[in-house]
């Protein structure tokens, strides 16, 4: 899909931008710790395990670390909603003058239409109230549109035979060290092209939610993304 990269990017823009270092830091938590349980506590206060489920890609021992530890000093529906927030605000500054009416009108429906079944971390923040202003809504549903390709992806990944770790490595070689891992493994042709089958089945699990808006819809979506995009660059 078109516009799968330029949502992936949006929708993580907030993760480690200066707006939302000084609300974790405010609340006593670094950007690292305050990524994990912001984005992770939509899913309320479970245990670390489940985080690792939902997020997927990292080394279950540094969710551990940073969820375990990050939780003792604020609630994660707490952070998940500070984290939002500064989202929001960041959002509010950045987009004030752009018209993104017509884009939150097309990704609400894109959003509702997303099928939750086995999605957790989507689910968690679709159930997040959305803000009633159009620039913070427009980067709230860039950001729940994400998690839902996202979950999806993690699912897809599984169901064609790859653990999330080689699909990580096979996507973001470079980054291993920062979601835990301290060593590459060995890769074949066969986890490459099962790595393509997963892009695939990611895009047949959401083209309904995709189908659920028209022409102008995705036109809509097209020049909103566009937008956000030159705004936040």
């Amino acid at each position: 899909m078109a516009a799968t990269a330029a949502i992936g990017t949006l929708g993580s823009a907030h993760y480690f931008d200066a707006t939302t270092l000084a609300v974790g830091k405010a609340n006593g938590l670094d950007g690292f710790r305050f990524y994990f349980l912001g984005r992770g506590g939509v899913l309320g206060d479970v245990e670390a395990g489940v985080v690792s489920s939902a997020f997927g890609y990292f080394n279950p021992a540094l969710v551990d670390k940073m969820w375990t530890s990050a939780k003792e000093r604020v609630a994660p529906r707490e952070a998940a909603r500070l984290y939002l927030a500064a989202s929001h605000e960041l959002a509010r500054a950045k987009l004030a003058e752009a018209d993104l009416a017509a884009f939150c009108e097309a990704a609400a429906t894109i959003a509702e239409h997303i099928d939750p079944a086995g999605l957790a971390l989507y689910a968690g923040i679709a159930a997040e109230p959305q803000p009633a202003d159009v620039p913070a809504r427009a980067y709230h549903l860039c950001n729940v549109i994400r998690e839902g390709r996202g979950s999806a992806h993690l699912l897809a990944i599984r169901a064609v035979g790859l653990s999330p770790r080689e699909a990580h490595q096979i996507k973001r070689p470079t980054e291993l060290a920062a979601f835990g891992w301290e060593s590459e493994l060995e890769l074949s042709d066969d986890h490459r092209q099962r790595w393509e089958q997963a892009e695939e089945l990611t895009d047949a699990m959401l083209e309904p939610a995709w189908a659920s808006i028209d022409e102008a819809g995705r036109q809509a979506v097209i020049d909103g993304l566009a937008t956000m995009s030159a705004a936040y660059a």
